[in-house]
């Protein structure tokens, strides 16, 4: 995905937001019609880079100062938790518990606490489908020109994944992996938890209309100007084009797409979410949506369906009542829940 630098939080110049909006690479979702609102003085838009993703922030205050000062503390708070549960990031807990596996279980701080601790709840309910000890497939990159990893270094790798000897101990606030050479990537399971941070940091300062994107997951809060915020979803296969959107107000649009961050090798694409089973980028769908209210409900759940499938995605989604969801399946065909249904409009 294309990269932005961090920007001030007060985007005062009409000029640099239309350059923000247009630079922005396809996603699954992406914010409509925010350009005309822009042009309000109490709309205010910044984007950093974070996460390996493009994060935007769209507040509606009419306290000029007051929306600078919560959009200062969400990106604190945002940056403060990334840097927590990267993988890439040497000294921080992710790095120590790699440090220590198959030696000794090492504390993790509250919020990394919450976040494995989700992952293990989605791992279980997906069977290993979701498994953030993926991160011991260490040879895959994303980035533009990467290559296929040798198949004897994912044979090598392999083994070493599986989310059963990841061990969180709630009551003692610690994590373990039991065995040498395992690793985690929480890429898939701490995004939206990080975003939740940052728009609970914009509330405690006094921002209840706001919105924020990370990579096409999307949280919005409140109203923009009074209406709801307007989320277009796109057709993975056709990127350019829109499938419909969705009217929202105080909800979550968690998505996954096989476009987002990938390669193509001899005509072939691989994307960056990895079946546990093969060590490959899974094939079970091209695109997912899904709508709403709260986090929890749709976390994880994205990339389960990208490895599992439509079919076993709908059983999935079928116990989760408050969950609307549109799946692009791997033959190219379109679920809609009764829920995304009504939701999505042309």
């Amino acid at each position: 995905m294309q990269q932005a630098s961090a920007m001030p939080a007060d985007m005062t110049l009409r000029g640099r937001r239309r350059r923000l909006l247009m630079a922005s690479v396809p996603l699954l979702v992406t914010a409509t019609w925010l350009r005309p609102a822009l042009a309000n003085p109490r709309v205010r838009q910044a984007s950093r880079t974070m996460m390996g993703t493009r994060v935007d922030m769209t507040v509606d205050c009419d306290d000029a100062r007051a929306a600078e000062q919560a959009m200062t503390a969400a990106w604190r708070e945002m940056a403060r938790l990334a840097d927590m549960m990267s993988r890439y990031q040497p000294g921080n807990p992710v790095h120590a518990l790699q440090l220590s596996a198959g030696l000794q279980p090492v504390p993790v701080p509250p919020e990394m606490l919450s976040v494995l601790q989700a992952a293990q709840r989605v791992a279980e309910q997906s069977h290993g489908v979701f498994d953030v000890t993926i991160g011991a497939l260490a040879g895959w990159r994303f980035d533009p020109g990467s290559v296929v990893p040798d198949p004897a270094e994912i044979a090598r790798e392999l083994p070493l994944v599986d989310y059963r000897d990841l061990v969180v101990d709630g009551r003692r606030g610690t994590a373990f992996l039991r065995r040498r050479g395992m690793r985690i990537d929480l890429g898939g399971i701490a995004k939206l938890p990080i975003l939740q941070a940052g728009m609970s940091a914009l509330k405690s300062h006094g921002v209840e209309s706001a919105m924020i994107n990370g990579g096409g997951d999307v949280l919005v809060s409140g109203k923009l100007l009074g209406n709801d915020w307007r989320i277009g979803v796109r057709d993975p296969l056709a990127p350019d084009r829109l499938v419909g959107v969705l009217a929202l107000s105080d909800a979550v649009v968690a998505s996954s797409g096989d476009y987002e961050r990938c390669f193509t090798v001899a005509g072939r694409r691989y994307h960056h979410i990895l079946d546990p089973d093969t060590g490959m980028p899974g094939q079970g769908a091209h695109g997912v949506a899904l709508v709403a209210r709260r986090i929890d409900d749709v976390n994880g759940v994205g990339p389960v369906i990208m490895v599992a499938g439509k079919a076993r995605g709908q059983k999935l989604l079928q116990r989760q009542a408050d969950v609307d969801a549109l799946v692009v399946g791997a033959d190219g065909r379109r679920w809609l829940s009764a829920g995304m249904a009504k939701r999505l409009s042309a």
